[in-house]
């Protein structure tokens, strides 16, 4: 028996088997947590609506108040989840999930849990019929309400329930997580490794374990290159390459030296833009220069999310900083 569990947890994704199990195995969010604890012990949970960017532990949190309010026996009786993948349309919330509200549990005690995740996606008609059954069966069962954007659920929802917003995690928060598994996995990982992770995570636990994973199965070692170079996003040393040659070589060499620096390393302008953006920032630059290659860089970033081709787009990017190289050049003239 424990080999057989064993040989599971193996072929599980990193996310789902260091997913915390407990309410005390959360990274972050305390304040969230010592709330619902105490509205647990104190046998006054209301309806919840967690809400917040993913990979910040909305559904684990939800999944660990679930295993300290039921047994594992109970679990399955006690405990309705539905995600975006099942049908949740109107039919659903007037059949399924308003069966599994009205019956009342065993000897009338305890309430049971309807868990639904990514609530966001549910249909303005489907949420206008669950309102009225969460007000209906209140003294039978519990709502909790998971979704990315607040704004897509209807404010007669949000007022029947108390809200908590998961922020993104600080990268203070994801390093202790991040550590335990590389050691438990047995992952070599270099420190630039593990800033990289962290840089690219933006604050979702998610990615970054799922980033590990496929980092470690592709090469030996997790290091700044190998992380870059799985996620297909431009190294540091190519963007300071790609802004050497717009602010120094010719326009001509200039693009053919990032275009053959995108085709052979795989790169998507839009990543090539984020990183310029950043790196920007860290020149010396007069502020109007400044401002006027974010502005272009704005511009750049719109034209191509409404799908313009990437090579006029790319010829626009170094035009940009051929015009900044001008507008420097005048902005020293002046002083002298």
């Amino acid at each position: 028996m424990g080999v057989e569990e064993s040989d599971k947890d193996k072929n599980l994704p990193w996310v789902e088997k260091y997913r915390p199990k407990e309410l005390d195995d959360l990274i972050s969010h305390e304040d969230i947590i010592s709330t619902i604890h105490r509205f647990i012990d104190e046998d006054h949970l209301p309806h919840l609506l967690f809400y917040g960017p993913p990979g910040t532990g909305k559904t684990s949190t939800i999944l660990a108040c679930a295993r300290k309010l039921y047994t594992p026996k109970q679990f399955n009786t006690m405990v309705l989840e539905l995600n975006a993948s099942d049908d949740r349309g109107i039919g659903v919330v007037r059949q399924q999930i308003l069966n599994f509200a009205s019956t009342r549990t065993i000897f009338k005690a305890g309430f049971k849990l309807v868990i639904l995740d990514e609530a966001d996606a549910m249909t303005n008609d489907a949420q206008n019929a669950l309102r009225r059954i969460i007000e209906k069966f209140t003294e039978n069962v519990r709502f909790c309400l998971i979704c990315n954007y607040l704004s897509k659920i209807i404010p007669a929802i949000q007022s029947r329930c108390t809200r908590f917003r998961f922020g993104p995690l600080t990268q203070e928060q994801i390093f202790p997580r991040l550590q335990h598994v590389i050691e438990q996995e047995n992952v070599k990982a270099t420190e630039d490794g593990k800033k990289a992770l962290l840089a690219l995570s933006g604050g979702d636990m998610r990615k970054v374990l799922n980033i590990l994973q496929s980092t470690h199965m592709a090469f030996e070692k997790v290091d700044e290159d190998n992380v870059y170079l799985c996620v297909g996003h431009p190294l540091k040393s190519d963007i300071m390459n790609i802004v050497n040659w717009m602010l120094n070589e010719q326009i001509e060499t200039a693009y053919r030296n990032i275009n053959e620096l995108k085709t052979v390393k795989g790169l998507a302008l839009q990543d090539i833009l984020t990183e310029v953006h950043l790196y920007v920032h860290r020149i010396d630059f007069p502020v109007m220069v400044r401002v006027y290659i974010v502005e272009q860089l704005a511009a750049i970033e719109k034209r191509l999310s409404i799908g313009s081709s990437e090579k006029l787009q790319l010829s626009s990017l170094i035009a940009t900083f051929f015009r900044a190289r001008t507008m420097v050049a005048d902005a020293e003239k002046a002083q002298a």
